[in-house]
């Protein structure tokens, strides 16, 4: 397909491939094995022949999956996992051995710290942990065995915004990959490969669903770091996408563009709203002239995304009590839903790591996350307002 389509043409034509029955919409293969006309065939689709083998590696729906969000990222191949973990996982798995380094920020997600640190940490692998917005902290923690720096931006869960070609320049003078969790922003508001970075990992659990059904996972970059090292790791390892939940993300990829945007314009009244709160001592949100990468998030992304946190005064209880006091706004961990929803990130998403690294990533008692979905900004705040008053 062409690739100067727009994003949201991509969207929703990119990838798919119709089966002899040239049906509209893509089709679900729910199949675990195909059939081959004869041994020979079986012999060389075993050999890495062309064609499907086995659903734990190759399956029409994925593929239609992971070539349309390839296109929608401007990557040459991707490959699509269980969930967004297992997509790190991947990526950790394929690139790095015992004695290798990692760089990566203090400011992601608390199950990826704990992947890197007490998962990859016993096999050998070391990593160092910086501010995501230091350039002069990420040059600092270089070695000459680091083979991969990692982060998120906007970071998870303070919306820092990290400067991606500076990093990659870093990255790519000491030989290393620069690897960008896009989770928050997607393709629809940033696309990192074109800003340097060599791979790129999703969750797509959260804004490429969109409505909180399905778990999913898939790193996306050239053929060469990611389409073929990644396929015979799946093959080998099994953290596999399902068919089913393949073909959900495709719906879900269908309208990403429309509900990233109308999301992030709705988060922006409600920081502007939250801003101006008595209650509230600090809003953390690119969209905001206060952010502190704001000036770099106009240059790096299209908009300012859908997450925004904010403390509020009085600490644990007070943070607690907003979020009992709503009756509207899910309280879950999770992101990227049409439903709003709301967490405290000190006892839930990073309650697994320790005092001192939250407080090096400034994650305080009083901080509050909100994933705006996309009911009427009036009625978040009505909602808001029960636990703020």
């Amino acid at each position: 397909m062409d690739k100067k389509l727009e994003l949201s043409t991509l969207g929703v034509r990119a990838g798919q491939v119709r089966s002899q029955f040239n049906e509209h919409a893509e089709a679900l293969f729910l199949t675990s094995s195909y059939v081959f006309d004869d041994a020979a065939q079986a012999a060389e689709r075993f050999g890495g022949g062309e064609g499907m083998v086995y659903t734990r590696y190759t399956n029409p729906t994925v593929d239609m999956f992971q070539n349309r969000l390839a296109a929608l990222e401007g990557g040459e191949s991707c490959v699509a996992t269980g969930s967004g973990m297992a997509a790190i996982l991947t990526t950790a798995m394929v690139h790095l051995k015992a004695g290798d380094h990692v760089v990566c920020s203090n400011a992601v997600f608390g199950a990826t710290i704990q992947l890197f640190s007490a998962l990859l940490g016993r096999f050998g692998v070391e990593t160092t942990y910086v501010s995501p917005t230091r350039i002069e902290e990420w040059r600092g923690a270089m070695r000459a065995n680091t083979r991969l720096l990692y982060l998120e931006t906007p970071s998870n869960p303070l919306t820092e915004i990290s400067d991606l070609e500076q990093l990659s320049r870093l990255a790519k003078n000491a030989g290393a990959l620069l690897v960008v969790d896009n989770v928050f922003c997607t393709p629809a508001l940033q696309k990192p490969l074109e800003l340097g970075a060599d791979i790129v990992v999703h969750s797509a659990t959260k804004y490429i669903d969109g409505q909180g059904r399905v778990m999913g996972g898939a790193v996306v970059g050239s053929k060469a770091l990611v389409g073929d090292p990644m396929t015979i790791f799946l093959r080998t390892a099994g953290p596999t996408l399902s068919p089913f939940n393949a073909w959900v993300l495709l719906k879900g990829l269908e309208t990403l563009d429309l509900r990233v945007r109308a999301q992030s314009a709705a988060a922006l009244e409600l920081a502007h709203w939250l801003e101006g709160h008595p209650r509230v001592a600090r809003v953390y949100y690119p969209g905001l002239k206060s952010h502190p990468q704001h000036e770099l998030a106009k240059r790096q992304q299209k908009g300012s995304g859908a997450i925004l946190s904010f403390d509020v005064e009085g600490g644990k209880a007070a943070a607690w009590r907003v979020i009992d006091s709503t009756k509207l706004i899910s309280i879950t961990g999770n992101l990227g839903d049409v439903k709003t929803t709301i967490t405290h990130p000190a006892t839930t998403t990073h309650g697994r790591i320790s005092p001192q690294a939250r407080a090096a990533a400034g994650i305080t008692d009083g901080l509050v996350r909100l994933s705006v979905g996309l009911e009427a900004v009036a009625d978040l705040q009505a909602d808001l307002t029960r636990g703020l008053a």
